[in-house]
This record gives C-alpha cells, sequence and structure tokens, in this order.
C-alpha cells in the first residue's frame, strides 16, 4: 500500500521519504561538484566547455536548493507533494534532452552512464510517490478512522426522499448504482442508459438508487431530467467505502481496457466533462435489502458499467444472510 489516510492525515511508507532524502543528498553533492569543477562534467562527456563559468555554477546553486528543498521535504512527502512533482519533470526534460543531444551526436554514446545515473533510475520511484501523492490529495477526505459497515451507513445515510437507506430498504429491495464522477465518460454512459437501468430493477421489483460524490442537490444538473430517481450525496465517499469501494489503481484507472472503452463511448457520444467528484474513486452495483447487502458488483475497472440483470441472477443462489458476489 502506497499510503493510508484517516482524517486527512496520511501515513506513508519509510521508503518513499528515504528516497526523496537520497535524491536531496544527490542533488546536494551535485552542487557541490559543479560549483567547485565546474569544467569537469563537460570533460567527461568530452565537449567543449562554455566560457561562462558564473552561469554554470549558478545552475550548480540551483541544484543546491533543490536538494535542500528535498531533504526538508522528505519529512512529509505528501504535504510537499510539489516538490516531489518539480523534481519528477526535472529528471524527465534532463533525461529527455540529454537522449536528444546522444542523437544529434553533441554528446558521445559512452556517456549513457550519465543518463541512467542522473534520470532513468529515479523515475519509477518518482513516478509512485507522485501517484500517492495525487490518491492522498484526490477527494474529500472521510471524517471517520474506520469505515460504516453497511449496515451503520443505513442508519446514517438519507435519500433525496428524505428516508434512511435503512429505512428504504425494509422489506424491499433497493438496485444502488455508486456512480464515478460526473465528468466520467463511464458515468454519462449510465446517465446515458439509467431509464434502461431502472426498468431492470422494476421488472425484479426493486427500487433504484443512485449514489454520488457531490454535495446535496448539486447533482441535477447532471440528471435533467432524471433527477425524479432517488439518490445519495456522499462527498466524502464514505458510504462507498462502507460497500467496499476505494479508489482505483493506475491500471484500473488508465488501463488498455479503460483507454479503449474510453473511446468507444466517447465516439457513441457520451463525452468527457469536468471533473465534479473524486476521479479515482471505483463505481460499483448492489442489491440491499434490510440494511444488508444481498448481491455485489464491485467494479475491477473504472470502464466496468453496472449490470443490475446479472445481480438478480446470482441473487437466487444466497441464503439468508448472505453476500453474493455477481
Amino acid at each position: 500500500m502506497l499510503s493510508s489516510c484517516e482524517n486527512g492525515e496520511c501515513k506513508i511508507p519509510l521508503w518513499i521519504k528515504k528516497v526523496l532524502l537520497l535524491a536531496g543528498l544527490y542533488h546536494l553533492a551535485l552542487a557541490l561538484w559543479i560549483n567547485c569543477w565546474p569544467t569537469m562534467w563537460f570533460q567527461w562527456m568530452s565537449v567543449d566547455s562554455p566560457n561562462h563559468l558564473l552561469l554554470i555554477r549558478v545552475i550548480g546553486i540551483g541544484f543546491g536548493v533543490l536538494g535542500i528543498i528535498l531533504v526538508v521535504g522528505s519529512k512529509d512527502p505528501i504535504k510537499n507533494w510539489p516538490v516531489v512533482i518539480i523534481t519528477l519533470f526535472k529528471f524527465l526534460a534532463c533525461g529527455i534532452l540529454f537522449f536528444v543531444e546522444i542523437v544529434n551526436g553533441f554528446i558521445c554514446t559512452s556517456c549513457l552512464w550519465w543518463l541512467v545515473t542522473d534520470s532513468l533510475i529515479w523515475l519509477p520511484a518518482f513516478f509512485v510517490i507522485a501517484w500517492a501523492c495525487l490518491k492522498a490529495h484526490a477527494g474529500v477526505p472521510p471524517s471517520r478512522n474506520e469505515p460504516y459497515s453497511p449496515a451503520e451507513a443505513s442508519q446514517v445515510y438519507l435519500l433525496s426522499t428524505g428516508q434512511t437507506l435503512a429505512q428504504a430498504s425494509e422489506n424491499k429491495t433497493l438496485a444502488i448504482v455508486f456512480l464515478r464522477h460526473f465528468g466520467c465518460t463511464f458515468t454519462r454512459q449510465i446517465l446515458r442508459g439509467l431509464e434502461s437501468i431502472d426498468n431492470d430493477a422494476k421488472r425484479n421489483g426493486a427500487t433504484l438508487v443512485l449514489v454520488h460524490m457531490l454535495q446535496r442537490g448539486a447533482e441535477t444538473k447532471y440528471l435533467g431530467e432524471r433527477s425524479g430517481i432517488p439518490r445519495i450525496a456522499d462527498p466524502r465517499c464514505e458510504l462507498y467505502r462502507a460497500f467496499g469501494l476505494g479508489k482505483g489503481g493506475f491500471l484500473e484507472l488508465f488501463g488498455p481496457q479503460v483507454w479503449w472503452r474510453g473511446a468507444i463511448s466517447i465516439i457513441q457520444g457520451c463525452g468527457v466533462g469536468h471533473l465534479a467528484g473524486d476521479g479515482l474513486q471505483m463505481p460499483g452495483a448492489f442489491l440491499f435489502r434490510n440494511g444488508q447487502i444481498i448481491s455485489s458488483q464491485r467494479a475491477r475497472s473504472a470502464a466496468e458499467l453496472p449490470n443490475v440483470k446479472e445481480l438478480f441472477v446470482k441473487l437466487p443462489e444466497a441464503t439468508s444472510g448472505e453476500t453474493v458476489s455477481a
């Protein structure tokens, strides 16, 4: 796990702090080397040294400043995420520029070791750290250390009808669809086919309920004439967590299948909108009755759409009180 967050405070593995500290010390050593021996690097690269050594030393001082910032920022990488992003871009830019100069013949190919030591060995770790920072800062922090259980959440969360989830599910089956953010093309695809999903639920004697991540009432501009469907606002994603839906990993959100299905969705006219909710939150669909999950469908990728029919196909296999995965 890259990070665990409680009440807006995120704990991260020690190796992340060590990588930032090591990168800071590397840049401090580089700054010292450049300022003490400003022409040595050019000699090693077999290229002519610039005449303005002052400019080289200024660049060295810049590396030193970055090193100090990295050393200080290593104490709390999540809080100091801009340092991570700046350093990541520095490694990317230097690596690309150095590679271009090798291709153009300005720097000899025998100097590829510098490309490795100054960019390539750092990039994988900094990509991972940047992703951890993004996950930590995405969305609104939850208000609880421990997630609700489904039964607890059903007593707390209200539908747009004014009933609690527990009251609405008393002796009645709810088909609950947890949406991704409203700008997501897959959410738009769901909303376009919402009438069909609603009819599937009604044919099986269930009531469709939508869960979204906006403040109560803010969803109506996205739903339009479909605003009559019961809804639950969950801006902190605590109901999502109660039902076992967390934030997606990189492949779950940006894998080949997501890109492929996303392209098809856009071509079909669903489009893409601005971020309206936590962009990392995963979707899902559930059958809920008497405060219990009786059938579940947790999405394995952001592109996976709810299949209410499949939820009901699996339902007869469940005995009383069991949870069935569809």
